[in-house]
């Protein structure tokens, strides 16, 4: 038998093996193995059984909903560090200098290798271990730069400054993606968790829900804990968040809340599975007026936590109506943990009892999604909304003022040591398109774009102010 045949009766024996259980109950296995083997046989031209086996996949679960999806092994890496929150690598946001046609660094990331090893943002990335970069894409020379934790990858830079390139070796470590962030970082790299012109409010970005958002949301709140600064009220910005881990919302919730129903699952015919309370341990005091800001694309696990606190008057909503995402999936490894099948398995419901889910043949009229509380909605346009992501992203790879590696001469670095955690959960939600802004250039002296829904929270703390005084 020709080797391309035994690939495709291995293939067909995966999909029997993986559904052997149902087997009794779905009549259409041995039919698709069948074809399969009938379409890589007889078809006109010669087909990849890799690819006629994940189109299968991707087919198949594509019917279901949005949301389901099949992972190939190409894509299961990608999916796991942004739940697992850190990939290996040097720290560094890159993209492609559209007049020289290679890689530059558009910022090194404070306190991590690329930084401390003294690369700069603007430094054009001539070679990567002896590898010219010309004409290379970006996912190419990415990938060239990632490798295994530990080991050293070798920089050749050009500098504006210099008139010979520099060589930097950087040694990779385990880069942590951040889930919770401030406003603007201060000269030591740290985050402020406030707003300029603003100190007695805090603020606190949320943009994934992983492994590591409690953590890094109790560590933020500590900043406003006893001994440190006082603060008249806290906007927790949910806006472009899509979601991810289930267990990461609850937590959040439950900084907020000492008792009460978080969010509650329910399986095929409504049934039950599990619900969701707050514990006794709270992260800031009760009293604390808290602002949940929210925009057509804070999705999923973004929804949980705005629709608990509301439903808890625990806080406000300010914005736009959110997406209207309340399924969770589940996450199966096939073939031996090497690509992955994330499927829906249960609707959530706010503690109000009401779905929040978005049907597809749902009406703007029709209650679903999270909508702002009243004279809080805030409408902007696409365009601006575009705008303001933009100007986000460009504020967020900022070079710090003042913050320098302690030698920025080119040499060897030294990473700084990333604790890592197992996953609480395999629940996870996928993300619905959130558009991301390209670089548009050097936005230095350009007039800042006003954000008219974080404007309208804090005036809302104001009001609340005066109201208190008088």
């Amino acid at each position: 038998m020709p080797l391309r045949n035994l690939s495709v009766v291995f293939l067909a024996m995966l999909i029997s093996v993986a559904c052997y259980r149902t087997a009794s109950r779905n009549r259409f296995v041995g039919t698709l193995a069948e074809a399969m083997n009938l379409v890589v046989e007889n078809y006109v031209d010669e087909v990849d059984d890799r690819k006629l086996f994940e189109g299968a996949m991707e087919g198949m679960i594509d019917e279901l909903d949005p949301y389901s999806k099949y992972t190939t092994p190409d894509e299961l890496p990608k999916f796991q560090e942004s739940i697992g929150q850190e990939f290996p690598g040097i720290g560094i946001v890159v993209e492609l200098d559209e007049k020289e046609k290679r890689l530059k660094v558009r910022s090194p990331i404070p306190k991590l290798p690329a930084f401390m090893a003294g690369l700069k943002a603007g430094d054009i990335i001539l070679k990567i271990d002896g590898q010219d970069t010309a004409d290379k894409s970006l996912e190419d020379c990415t990938k060239m730069i990632r490798g295994e934790e530990g080991t050293l990858v070798k920089l050749e830079i050009k500098r504006a400054s210099e008139e010979k390139p520099l060589t930097f070796e950087v040694q990779r470590a385990k880069i942590p993606i951040e889930s919770v962030k401030g406003d603007r970082h201060d000269a030591a790299g740290e985050w402020i968790f406030n707003l300029p012109g603003h100190e007695r409010l805090g603020y606190v970005r949320i943009v994934s829900f992983g492994e590591r958002t409690v953590d890094e949301l109790k560590t933020a709140l500590e900043t406003f804990g006893p001994g440190a600064k006082k603060i008249d009220g806290l906007i927790i910005d949910l806006r472009g968040n899509a979601g991810g881990l289930l267990t990461a919302a609850v937590g959040v919730c439950d900084a907020f809340l000492d008792t009460g129903l978080i969010v509650s699952t329910r399986g095929r015919n409504k049934v039950e599975l599990e619900a969701h309370n707050a514990r006794s341990d709270l992260a800031i005091p009760k009293n604390l007026p808290v602002i949940v800001l929210v925009d057509g694309f804070s999705a999923s696990a973004s929804e949980i936590v705005a629709a608990c606190l509301q439903d808890h008057d625990r806080a406000m909503v300010a914005g736009q109506r959110s997406w209207g995402k309340g399924t969770v999936q589940k996450v199966y490894m096939l073939e031996g943990n090497k690509s992955a099948l994330r499927l829906t398995f249960a609707t959530y419901w706010r503690p109000s009892g009401k779905d929040i889910h978005k049907r597809r043949d749902a009406k703007d009229t029709d209650d679903w999604g999270v909508r702002p509380d009243e004279g809080l909605e805030v409408l902007i346009s696409k365009e601006l909304q575009e705008k303001l992501y933009q100007q986000r992203a460009e504020r967020d790879v900022s070079a710090v003022e003042g913050m320098e590696p302690a030698d920025s001469k080119p040499g060897k670095s030294e990473p700084p040591k990333a604790e890592t955690k197992k996953p609480d959960s395999e629940d996870s939600t996928p993300v619905p398109p959130i558009p991301e802004p390209e670089p548009e250039g050097d936005t230095t002296g350009k007039a800042p774009v006003e954000d008219p829904q974080l404007q309208r929270a804090i005036e809302f703390f104001a009001k609340l102010k005066a109201k208190g005084a008088a």
